[in-house]
């Protein structure tokens, strides 16, 4: 059910001052800039072989990258796994014991439905499964 890692999530404090490093220093090229309200977040995409760099800024001090950024700093926040049943595999890490944030997957970034599990059953990482939503040109 996996297919392949989606992303990788990295905290940033700006998008306007970490958008032109990775495109700069690194050559990358930004594919776009979305706000998810539901989640206060600003991200920013990039294309890495097939694998996307996805920067997210807190739109709000309680968001959970504002949170993020004030206890760890900037940094790797977490992977996404592209799955092709998003709910199957909710379903199999909550029978194998993993913790889930979300039991039901909710509307995030780049046309995808997402959703988290707990970085507690899953050996200190936050792990994203992330589906594309039908009808949707996701990247």
């Amino acid at each position: 059910m996996i297919q392949s890692i989606d992303h990788l999530g990295i905290a940033v404090r700006s998008l306007d001052e970490a958008v032109p490093l990775y495109e700069s220093a690194l050559g990358l090229r930004c594919l776009g800039r979305e706000e998810v309200a539901s989640q206060k977040v600003k991200t920013a995409f990039f294309d890495v072989g097939g694998v996307h760099l996805e920067l997210l800024e807190a739109t709000a001090p309680e968001s959970p990258i504002a949170k993020f950024i004030a206890e760890k700093g900037e940094g790797i926040h977490h992977i996404a796994f592209r799955t092709d049943n998003i709910e199957g595999q909710l379903r199999q890490a909550s029978a194998n014991g993993i913790r889930l944030i979300h039991e039901k997957p909710f509307d995030g970034a780049a046309g995808k439905l997402v959703a988290f599990l707990h970085p507690k059953s899953t050996r200190g990482v936050l792990t994203e499964l992330c589906a594309v939503k039908p009808g949707s040109a996701a990247h």
